[in-house]
């Protein structure tokens, strides 16, 4: 053997200096426990380079050799040293031939090459020191040193430590290929390899940045060129629209001023009239009004009536549950009566019964008498044909069986004795093999809590680092999340305010074009739905009246959902309706269309809740009756003017769910098509039409607004975008890149808060099973030296208990001998045991049959005794007792019935008066309803005569407000679309006359007082204040002054209504023409300047593109050339090592019951990059099916093991092989081969 010798000084348990060797070819080191053998291991091992870990310590300063009374902190070190010869290649020369033969025998032995001495030290400090033939040098050099004569530290090719074995066929996958990886040198090529292929990695991505990248400016590029063409387009769009809307503004304003000065001098006549009405109205409350108290006072009085009527029903209820109670116990109590009644009849029929069940009694009896007489002379009989055995008199028997009582008696107490040895010995033999059962099942248990121990210490270590670890990580990441949820939340709240401002800006912009004055229809619709209301009390109202959308977005899109119904009038039922349109038809006041809430068509709760559901799962759109708000009593009215329409955000939703395959309309009938309306107003019906735009009527439906400050709101808005663009700016492109952080940051807490739950879950149960299995072991250890000394006790225990029942046994037989011995003399009979297997068998069933006749005849006796003793009358006479109690019972629980059913008529008669007088003073109370309606109708009258005249003031009114109301909205609409109008100098503007205007003032005035003072037509009455007619005195003012000079003549030219509204309809259309395209355009007016820029961009991205394809070629060549040498390295040492593993363990498994041995073969999951899978290794056992190694027994598993050992160690071959008890699990067989 290579190793010759090991020098040691003060290595674990070697005091001082120790030399042990030499060691040969095949040497086994064999000792008593304690004697050193694993510390001479231990030593090999330290040599060459083991770590201090893996010797049973846990530092270098534990492998120190320490005399007793050393203190802990004395300076000893500690030093190990291996001879090593290298053989020479082939012999000597013949010079060397004569020296070789005056060798001893031992140095014969001994190799002859060069020696080489390697030394590891522990200093005094408790460090490590290497050196080769006596130099000090790096454990690098150290390792290198060992590698030059086979001896791979990493690998370990040439030590098996005790359980090595074991542990090796425990491997898994990944480890095996761990252990291959240090065994080939591809672990050497494992960090070149990484660094390869994260190269490679990195080269590629760089490549797809830069390709992205240019092909984002590419593509910003031809954006950019369309951006530049479509702004020259825009500006010259926005200079035909300047140019037509100038002349639109002028057409409109000519003509209105002209009809403002010509109708300003109408209006005075109906006010003394008015006012005269009022008093009869007035008249007529006070006569409404005292009715009304007559009536309360009429239903006081009904009110107590019927309060005396409740409290007598009260009372009959009250009586009620007694009388059907008393009525169920007289039915309980007849019951009982029939019970008794049937008890009598029963017991007189058994009395009179009773002398012949007597007689048969009797004549039983003497039949079981004769019975017994037959039984013994059948017996006598028997015994006489039974001479051969020698019988026994009757005498004789007798006194046989008082004899063996007397003998049994006798030994009765050497018997027991006999009895209580048996049950000891067996109890003593029981005992002893319950001792040995749980001494072996001890011995198991404290090998596995010892081992259970170990692991669950280093489970422990290692949990709770991990622990701490995991909560250092989950505080810094919720400081972090907290710090940028505030950020966040303060950037949010600040965003959304002026998000929420500039919408409702935008909002008041958009409506501002609506009509803020009602036209003359307008004003003529609501005073004939006020004169309904006044006439009909079921009429609610105008449904646009009754609902509103719950957002003000909403109000386009309700306003077209519902269309013309949304002017209908909502009425309670049919006959209102009817009602209603008889009344405008006999008064010529026009026509309406009704709503009844009795009789409307609603579309199916089962369509509305499908669509709601499919609404809230899409978010993108939601049914229009959902965004109206309306009372619950005008719900159905809602429902039937917006049905199951929804409400979209965008055109392009409604058409994804009207036309898509996969929308809610998607294969549906005719009538379950969706209907969808935008909130910019667009439609799709469902036959699939579409419309898009809104009119001026549906626009004046959706909102009215004051554009008084409007100039005010712009500057507002523009001041908050502005704001709005610099907070996103510093947060980084608004609220995306908080959230992204935030989703980040609680995706890593929730990740460490749930590796947090569970280290401590696993940290407890781990302490909690360490603790258990820690007792466990401690008790195993104390009950295990209790267990040897009571086995041993017990089976001396077995030994004595034996002896004594075998001596209580002979003692029962000398006493039985001493009685049964003069009766055998006196008989004859010599043995007295076949005269009990002749007869006994015979008397034994005599003696049963005989008593089993005599206790039938003791029962029947008693029978008859008892029948005997029967008193029939006593019981007669306690059942008439019970059956004439029960029927008194009967007699009193009638007559308390009589009573409760007498006072129950008595209550009922009073409820009868009660309801008679209830119905008189209900009577009285319609006859007062009738006056107070009377009254009111008459009121009603009045009412509607006042109105008549209002309605014709207001109507003179109306015509002048209205073009007042054109003229100041056609001003506001040219400044707010920002036209400017040709104006001539101050000069040249005549002056105005205000009288009229003081008139129209004054008049205005009075006629708006007098509607606030009645409540009903205070809705319908619009006026100007005093402020608003000075506005509109400025705004005539500004109309004298715009300069038509310059119109067309063929404008000023008066025409038609119908000719008028053509040619605004016209106006209107080339406008919105022109709008829409403007609109559709969102001109880039630096896009030139881009163009040019984003020209130089892609010109350099292409290079950099080039220069990332050819960096990312090399890394890949780099990388596959890595990966090449190291999966050759790898695949080498398999191929080798497998091939050496089949005949190995081919060889080791032979035997001549299995001359073909077994087989063990290792796989691998992924043969191109084996390195980054995993390995299988199995084995079969001769004669044996394929299971996996955890499966196999121990001896197969270490012979498995072993052979995978050797095949490895014929792969990179150590000069020496050292193993510990390798052959712990083996039987002889396999440990001779």
């Amino acid at each position: 053997m290579p190793v010759q010798y090991l020098e040691l000084e003060n290595f674990k348990s070697y005091a001082g200096k120790q030399k042990i060797g030499p060691f040969f070819d095949f040497t086994c080191v064999i000792g008593p426990n304690g004697s050193g053998k694993s510390n001479l291991m231990d030593a090999i091992s330290f040599v060459l380079g083991v770590q201090s870990r893996d010797l049973r310590s846990s530092q270098m300063k534990d492998l120190i050799f320490r005399p007793p009374g050393t203190a802990r902190d004395a300076t000893l070190s500690a030093k190990a040293t291996l001879i090593y010869v290298e053989p020479k290649d082939g012999g000597g020369s013949d010079e060397d031939e004569e020296p070789k033969k005056k060798k001893s025998r031992l140095q014969a032995k001994l190799a002859e090459g060069t020696t080489y001495m390697f030394t590891r030290i522990i200093t005094t400090k408790g460090t490590g020191e290497y050196r080769v033939n006596g130099k000090s040098c790096t454990f690098k050099k150290y390792e290198e040193a060992l590698s030059k004569i086979g001896v791979l530290l990493k690998a370990r090719n040439f030590l098996v430590f005790q359980g090595d074995v074991e542990s090796m066929a425990r491997k898994n996958p990944k480890q095996l290929v761990e252990m291959f990886e240090n065994i080939s040198g591809s672990a050497e090529l494992k960090d070149e390899y990484e660094e390869a292929l994260k190269a490679k990695e990195e080269a590629e991505q760089l490549t797809i940045h830069a390709f992205n990248k240019t092909k984002e400016q590419k593509s910003e590029r031809r954006v950019l060129k369309e951006q530049k063409e479509e702004a020259e387009r825009f500006n010259d769009l926005l200079e035909k629209r300047t140019a037509l809307k100038t002349n639109y503004f002028l057409w409109l304003l000519f003509h209105i001023h002209s009809d403002v000065q010509k109708g300003e001098a109408k209006h005075v006549e109906l006010l003394e009239s008015l006012e005269e009405h009022q008093e009869v109205v007035r008249e007529k409350e006070d006569v409404l009004k005292t009715a009304k108290k007559d009536a309360s006072k009429a239903r006081s009085q009904t009110s107590s009536k019927d309060k005396l009527r409740i409290k007598l029903e009260a009372e009959v209820d009250k009586l009620q549950p007694s009388v059907i109670e008393s009525t169920e116990a007289i039915q309980a109590l007849k019951k009982r009566v029939s019970a008794s009644e049937k008890a009598v009849k029963r017991i007189e029929k058994e009395k009179a019964t009773h002398g012949e069940k007597l007689a048969e009694l009797e004549s039983e009896i003497e039949e079981y008498e004769e019975k017994e007489a037959e039984l013994q002379k059948e017996y006598d009989d028997l015994k006489q044909s039974q001479n051969g055995a020698g019988a026994l008199t009757e005498e004789q028997e007798v006194e046989y069986e008082k004899i063996r009582d007397a003998a049994a008696v006798a030994s009765a107490g050497p018997r027991r004795e006999l009895q209580s040895a048996v049950r000891a010995l067996e109890s003593a033999r029981a005992k002893a093999a319950r001792f040995t059962e749980e001494r072996k099942e001890l011995e198991g248990k404290k090998e596995d809590a010892e081992r259970s121990v170990a692991e669950l210490s280093d489970r422990k270590k290692t949990l709770e680092k991990s622990l701490k670890k995991t909560q250092d990580d989950l505080k810094s990441s919720e400081d972090e999340l907290q710090t940028l949820q505030k950020s966040a939340s303060d950037y949010q709240t600040k965003r959304a305010d002026i998000e929420r401002q500039v919408e409702q800006i935008n909002n008041t912009l958009r409506q501002a074009k609506d009509d803020r004055r009602k036209g003359k229809e307008e004003e003529r619709i609501l005073n004939t739905i006020g004169a309904l209301k006044r006439h009909f009390p079921g009429v609610k109202g105008r449904l646009v009246d009754l609902c509103r959308p719950s957002q003000n977005r909403y109000n386009l899109a309700v306003t077209v959902a519902g269309g013309k119904d949304m002017d209908a009038v909502v009425v309670d039922t049919k006959k209102t309706a009817f009602d209603c349109i008889k009344y405008l038809r006999d008064q010529r006041i026009g026509t309406a269309t009704f709503l009844p809430l009795d009789s409307l068509q609603i579309p199916s709760p089962e369509s509305t809740e499908r669509i709601r559901a499919n609404a809230e799962n899409d978010k993108r759109y939601r049914l229009a009756a959902d965004v109206i708000r309306a009372n619950d009593e005008y719900r159905n009215a809602v429902l039937y003017a917006v049905g199951n329409t929804v409400v979209c955000d965008t055109l392009d939703v409604a058409r994804d769910i009207c036309f898509s395959r996969h929308g809610p309309s998607a294969g549906a009938s005719f009538d379950d098509r969706i209907k969808a309306v935008t909130i910019k107003g667009a439609v799709i019906s469902k036959a699939g039409t579409m419309t898009g735009g809104v009119t001026k009527e549906d626009s004046n439906r959706a909102g009215r607004f004051s554009e008084q400050k409007l100039d005010d709101l712009r500057a507002k808005k523009e001041a908050l975008e502005t704001e709005r663009e610099e907070i996103d700016s510093a947060a980084g492109r608004g609220s995306g890149s908080h959230t992204a952080q935030q989703e980040d940051l609680r995706n890593t807490i929730g990740s460490l808060r749930n590796k947090e739950s569970y280290s401590k879950s696993d940290l407890e149960y781990t302490k909690k099973k360490l603790k258990e299995q820690a007792a466990l072991l401690k008790s195993s250890k104390k009950t295990f030296a209790n267990l040897e000394k009571k086995q041993a006790e017990a089976e001396e225990g077995v030994k004595d208990a034996s002896e004594e029942a075998e001596e209580r046994r002979q003692k029962v037989r000398d006493v039985e001998d001493e009685h049964f011995a003069p009766f055998r003399e006196e008989t004859g009979i010599k043995d007295l045991r076949a005269y009990d297997e002749a007869i006994g068998k015979a008397r034994e069933d005599f003696v049963k049959q005989r008593t089993d006749v005599r206790e039938h005849l003791a029962k029947l006796t008693a029978k008859k005794k008892y029948e005997d003793d029967k008193d029939f009358e006593a019981k007669l006479d306690k059942a008439q007792k019970k059956k004439e109690k029960t029927e008194e019972d009967l007699a009193e629980a009638i007559e308390t019935e009589e009573k409760l059913s007498s006072k129950v008529a008595e209550v009922k008669a009073k409820l009868a008066d009660a309801e008679a007088t209830l119905k008189l003073a209900m009577d009285a109370e319609k006859e007062k309803d009738e006056v107070v309606r009377d009254a009111r109708k008459e009121l009603k009258e009045a009412e509607g005569d006042a109105s008549k005249i209002t309605k014709s003031m207001n109507n003179e009114e109306g015509d002048l407000a209205v073009l007042r109301s054109k003229l100041h909205e056609t001003l506001q609409k040219a400044r707010v679309d920002e036209v400017e109008l040709p104006m001539l100098d101050e000069d040249d503007v005549p002056s105005d006359d205000d009288d009229t205007d003081k008139g129209s003032e004054s008049r205005s005035r009075f006629s708006g007082s007098l509607s606030q003072s009645n409540t009903q037509e205070s809705a319908f009455s619009t006026h100007f204040s005093q402020r608003e007619s000075n506005k509109i005195r400025l705004d005539r003012k500004e109309a004298s002054r715009v300069d038509f000079s310059n119109m067309d003549e063929d404008l000023k030219t008066r025409r038609s209504q119908a000719e008028e509204e053509k040619l605004q309809k016209k106006f209107e259309s080339k406008i919105s023409k022109l709008n829409q395209e403007i609109e559709g355009i969102a001109p880039n007016m630096k896009a030139a300047d881009a163009f040019n820029e984003i020209t130089e961009k892609v010109k350099s991205g292409m290079d950099e593109f080039d220069t990332a394809k050819e960096t990312g070629r090399n890394a890949t060549d780099k990388f596959n050339k890595v990966r090449k040498a190291r999966a050759s390295k790898f695949n080498t040492a398999f191929k080798k090592i497998d091939a050496a593993l089949k005949v190995i363990y081919t060889d080791m498994t032979k035997s001549s019951k299995h001359p073909l041995g077994g087989n063990a073969y290792l796989s691998l999951d992924d043969t191109d990059e084996p390195y980054l899978s995993g390995m299988k290794f199995n084995a079969m056992p001769p004669m044996k099916r394929f299971r996996d190694m955890e499966q196999l027994s121990g001896g197969e598993k270490t012979v498995a093991a072993l052979s995978l050992l050797f095949a490895i160690h014929s792969f990179r071959p150590a000069p020496f092989f050292i193993m510990d008890e390798v052959d712990a699990a083996l039987d002889n067989v396999n440990v001779l081969k």
